[in-house]
Order: structure tokens, then C-alpha cells, then sequence
């Protein structure tokens, strides 16, 4: 049995649970430290429980790459899931906005969390191809996607298992062509200043104009800079809320809104549901 404690919880449409080893599996894997631009880790899920379970993922600022060798997830953006609507082995670009993941008890699967660029090199096609879209694996690895989830099938092991898809992914990035050091330097930017920096900065930081920049992230990143930055900053209030008892008001100040109002919005466009919501749900 693989430990699980310390890892974080799930959250879903229940509130956050954590990781029971009853009813949920969890393997984590950080990328090795020549592709941690590309890969932000691996994860080996399973289920073990019957019923219906349902995650709500907010605007995730990671590309992920599942490869599931058990039952379907039945999945959509911005709503919740219908029945036709199954994925096995998949990825979805970037979406300012909520996905809604269903599974019943049966789901295991190896998860790849890619950076925009790193999933620019991986997928090589313009990312703004994979944004807000549900897109099979077999548009770009054709049979070998029904392959590879025949493979992990049949390996009970589950180091066995991260490591077939590690190696698969390392290998891709080496044959791709390096990433856009532009968008990288852009990348950083708007992370450590926590989605607060300017465009108009950045630009000139660059050296290219706004509409340039704009170009540059629908082809490597998927959306646009300032929708980025957004989903950052969003990210960052979650952050915060979680890690302190402080007011939502504050936090609201501290990441640069206008008011606590604005920041609701924010908040209510990326996850779906209000901040009061979400803090009742988790805690």
C-alpha cells in the first residue's frame, strides 16, 4: 500500500476530502529537473469506492494529459457533464472558467500537469487549438494513445505505471523544439508578480507591442495575457484564503482589486460559485 498521507485533498462538489486510502488512491511524481519548465508532475489516481463522485476543477493555470485504463470520466467546461460527453485518454488547453469531472467508483489514471509551453512542445500545435476544448490523445499519438492505455492496464505497479509515461513525455519534449523564450519571460512575470503586472509593461519589457503579445500567448499559452493574469491572480486569493483566517476583503485589496465586489466576480467566473460558497464548502 502506497502512502498517501500529506498529500493534499480533493476538491469536490462535496466540500474537500482528503485523501482517504479506503476509498481513493493518490501517487505523486515530480518531473525531473531538466524538464520542470515543461512538467509540473504525474499522478497515478484510482478510485475505490461505488457510487457517483464528482471534482470541480477552478480555471486550472496547468495543461493536463490523462490517460485513464479503467472506466470513462464523463466531463464538461462550464457546466456539469451528460452522458455522451465520456473521455478516456484526453487533454484540454487552458479555460477561464470551471471544469466539472464525474466518475462512479471505477476511474484509475496517470495525469500529466503541463506548463502552457510544455504542453506547446509536447502537443506540438498552437495552444489556442487546445483552449477550452476537450480533445481525445488520439488526435495527436494516434493508435499509440489505445496503446499506451492498453499497457498501463495490464502493469499492476503503479511506479511501473508513472514510469511509462514519464518516459514517453521526456522523450517527446527532447525531440520538440525548445520553448518561445519570450512567452517564458512573460510566463514569470505574471507569476511573480502574482497576476498583477502590467501589459503594457511586459510589451515594453519585451520589446514588442501589445497586440504582438497577444498574438504570441493565443499561439503558445492558449488565451490571452490579460486572462492569465486573472486566472493567477484568482488563484493567488484562493491561496490566501486557504493559508489564514483573514477576511476576504483584505485579500481582495492585497491582490490588486478594486473591491471586494470585483474580486466576486472574478472569483465567480473561474469556479463557478461565489467565494463565501467555495470557503463553506472547503472548510
Amino acid at each position: 500500500m502506497y502512502d498517501v498521507s500529506g498529500l493534499p485533498g480533493l476538491e469536490t462538489a462535496a466540500g474537500l476530502l482528503p485523501p482517504d486510502p479506503d476509498c481513493f488512491f493518490l501517487i505523486r511524481r515530480p518531473p525531473q529537473p531538466a524538464f520542470c519548465d515543461a512538467v509540473l508532475g504525474f499522478t497515478g489516481y484510482a478510485e475505490r469506492t461505488s457510487g457517483h463522485f464528482r471534482q470541480i476543477q477552478a480555471a486550472p493555470l496547468a495543461v493536463p494529459l490523462i490517460i485513464s485504463f479503467s472506466s470513462f470520466f464523463t466531463i464538461a467546461l462550464g457546466r456539469a457533464p451528460k452522458q455522451d460527453e465520456r473521455f478516456a485518454c484526453f487533454t484540454s488547453g487552458l479555460y477561464a472558467g470551471p471544469a466539472v469531472i464525474d466518475s462512479f467508483g471505477a476511474s484509475a489514471c496517470i495525469q500529466v500537469d503541463f506548463t502552457p509551453t510544455g504542453a506547446r512542445r509536447f502537443f506540438g500545435v498552437p495552444m489556442h487549438e487546445l483552449a477550452a476544448r476537450m480533445v481525445p490523445l488520439d488526435d495527436f499519438l494516434g493508435p499509440l494513445a489505445w496503446r499506451l492505455r492498453e499497457r498501463l492496464g495490464a502493469e499492476p505497479d503503479w511506479n511501473r505505471r508513472l514510469g511509462i509515461v514519464e518516459s514517453i513525455v521526456y522523450r517527446r519534449l527532447l525531440e520538440a523544439s525548445a520553448p518561445d523564450r519570450k512567452t517564458a519571460i512573460a510566463l514569470r512575470r505574471i507569476a511573480t508578480s502574482h497576476g498583477s503586472a502590467s501589459m503594457a509593461d511586459i510589451a515594453a519589457e519585451l520589446d514588442c507591442s501589445r497586440k504582438h503579445l497577444v498574438e504570441m500567448f493565443h499561439r503558445n499559452v492558449g488565451i490571452a495575457p490579460k486572462t492569465y493574469a486573472r486566472m493567477v491572480r484568482f488563484h493567488r486569493v484562493r491561496q490566501l484564503a486557504m493559508s489564514s483566517g483573514r477576511a476576504m476583503a483584505d485579500i481582495a485589496l492585497e491582490c490588486g482589486f478594486s473591491d471586494q465586489a470585483h474580486m466576486s466576480r472574478d472569483f465567480m467566473e473561474f469556479s463557478g460559485e461565489t467565494p463565501s460558497r467555495w470557503k463553506r464548502r472547503v472548510s
